[in-house]
């Protein structure tokens, strides 16, 4: 009965893989002709290499942590689809398991898709490890409720094993865009093989892929395994990346007898200041040893990690006392391990890895300013809600490239009324060009309002580098209008007032100025108050307040529809009044 019934499942699982449609359409990364691989710095030199390590540091690192930066650790690719069914194909060159770690985690893949809204999802897949590892995404949902142009696809590579040959298929006639490498400053971590990926039962639970999830940012993972030890090869070549935040979690491969603790300190402190001269402002976080689960039981293991620990805060001190700035600790009460957290005493199941992830997270928004709340509002979220009209990624890409290049006096922060108005980013849905010319060019103001955006859209916006390398005089925001239909009035000013508080904390020179909602039809009533509400939460916190689309109401209080388009969006009329309207703000 045991054999035919390995027999019956050996062929369910046969037809689960022959159920591929006839006509497969395969991309590659070298079909690209911009970077694509997400998590790799160095990436103009590598074009569709999928490793860590430029080329050129094969002659500057030892050879194991050479070998170890071919492994694909916290890379991915990033695409977008309207497929029913996705393919994964490729080869790995090492083993496809280790004893500690499922071929998943060493050598498998994880899809994730990201809806509309933000929210993101697991796609589960049938695969196979073979000569050439095969996954299969079948019966997927094509499209969200808001359009039929697909959704984005993260797809997380080997944590421990390097990829040869990697190709994605969909079914012909089947929308497949690859995306580029995300723009914002990425999360730089230098560690050991817990950051690598050990002992992850597949890619995504690795901690640095859950942080990159959780902040929505690009980590670079530069875990190697028993060999992050804080060496100046490799210093050296991290002081190379633009990094939003310096991660250094390398006690693990540096207890003692492998360093001594002299020498420990040593590292510690020559690492940080290199990475300072070339970085002034950048944070620089140091990461506690976060112990051994049988410490107890095994008592000749526990002073090595707490001897370790002891050394960091000791270098961590040091620094302090010369005044090197931007440096922050992790320290070992935070990451707050306990004995179902590890595989082996040393390495974080998944359960350890979302503890890890957790301790980052609250870590690094503390020292980036970046709170969350517990609202819908107070939750970043990036959207793709109208892509057939706008790709809201490639302007939010626009804005960063402007921030680089052109300064700019005056915010008009918002969402598609806004976006709909003029001026640069330049767009083809503008219906008022005319008054932002005569009333806002004059003051510098730059356009920063997106179709379709909620308050923890534009929130997402503001912690993803939005507002950096600009220093405006005036911020002036109007965002809430299309949380109407899913919040509550209290949950749209709770949301406003986190969004504010993130502006000041990047920009406290700029005087900032909250606008009332602005009128629509059937919703007069609910905005009045709203407004009132909106008004006092600016009176609260000190900063200014306008109700500029009052003139666009009649004396019933209905919306004056002359100046609409579609009783939501002004039209050059209505676009023209609140023109003059902010005159006396922007003066």
């Amino acid at each position: 009965m045991k054999k035919y019934l390995i027999i019956f499942f050996n062929v369910i699982y046969s037809i689960s893989f022959s159920q591929t449609p006839a006509e497969l359409r395969w991309w590659k990364p070298s079909d690209s002709k911009f970077p694509v691989i997400d998590g790799q710095a160095w990436s103009s030199e590598m074009r569709d290499t999928i490793q860590r390590f430029p080329p050129r540091a094969e002659s500057m690192v030892r050879k194991p942590v050479w070998n170890l930066s071919r492994n694909s650790a916290g890379l991915s690719i990033r695409f977008v689809s309207n497929a029913p069914q996705i393919i994964i194909r490729y080869k790995v060159t090492g083993s496809a398991a280790m004893p500690h770690m499922p071929s998943t985690g060493v050598s498998g893949v994880d899809l994730y898709g990201i809806d509309s809204d933000g929210t993101w999802h697991l796609a589960s897949g049938k695969y196979s490890f073979k000569d050439t590892v095969l996954y299969n995404f079948d019966k997927l949902k094509p499209n969200d409720n808001y359009h039929k142009l697909g959704r984005e696809y993260r797809l997380f590579l080997p944590l421990y094993n390097s990829v040869r040959d990697l190709e994605i298929g969909v079914p012909d006639g089947s929308i497949f865009t690859v995306l580029p490498q995300r723009m914002e400053k990425p999360i730089v971590v230098y560690g050991t093989s817990i950051a690598q990926g050990a002992c992850a039962s597949r890619p995504g639970m690795a901690w640095t892929n859950i942080l990159a999830r959780k902040l929505d940012r690009t980590v670079i993972n530069l875990g190697f395994s028993g060999n992050g030890r804080l060496e100046k090869e490799i210093i050296d070549l991290i002081n190379e990346i633009d990094a939003k935040v310096f991660v250094l979690d390398c006690l693990p491969n540096l207890i003692y007898p492998i360093v001594e603790r002299k020498e420990l300190q040593k590292r510690i402190i020559e690492s940080v200041k290199t990475l300072r001269a070339k970085h002034p402002l950048t944070p620089i976080l140091l990461t506690e040893h976060d112990g051994y689960t049988e410490g107890y039981l095994v008592p000749h293991r526990q002073p090595l990690f707490e001897e370790a620990n002891q050394d960091l805060r000791e270098a961590f001190a040091q620094l302090t006392t010369e005044k090197v700035p931007n440096i922050y600790l992790l320290p070992i009460s935070e990451i707050n391990m306990d004995l179902d957290c590890m595989v082996d005493g040393t390495h974080p199941n998944d359960l350890g890895m979302m503890r890890y992830a957790i301790a980052y997270e609250n870590k690094l928004r503390e020292i980036l300013k970046q709170p969350v709340g517990t609202l819908k509002t107070q939750i970043p979220t990036r959207h793709n809600r109208e892509p057939g009209s706008y790709n809201w990624e490639e302007r939010h890409n626009e804005i960063l490239k402007l921030n680089q290049t052109e300064p700019t006096k005056v915010l008009m922060v918002g969402n598609s009324i806004t976006h709909n108005w003029g001026g640069k980013p330049l767009n083809n849905r503008i219906k008022g060009a005319e008054a932002w010319q005569k009333y806002l060019e004059p003051f510098q103001a730059r356009n920063f309002g997106f179709g379709w955006d909620r308050v923890e859209n534009v929130l997402w916006r503001v912690y993803h580098d939005e507002l950096d390398g600009i220093a405006p005089e005036k911020i002036i925001i109007n965002i809430g209008t299309n949380n109407l239909q899913l919040n509550t009035d209290e949950e749209i000013i709770e949301g406003q007032k986190l969004l504010i508080q993130a502006m000041q904390a990047q920009q406290p020179n700029a005087k900032i100025t909250l606008l009332g909602i602005y009128p629509r039809r059937e919703q007069e009533a609910r905005v009045t108050i709203l407004n009132k509400g909106i008004q006092a939460l600016a009176k609260s916190i000190g900063i200014g307040y306008a109700d500029i689309g009052k003139p666009l109401l009649l004396k019933n209080g209905k919306i004056n529809e002359t100046l609409f388009s579609d009783g939501l969006h002004p039209n050059a009329a209505g676009y023209d009044l609140l023109g003059k309207e902010l005159q006396s703000i922007l003066k």
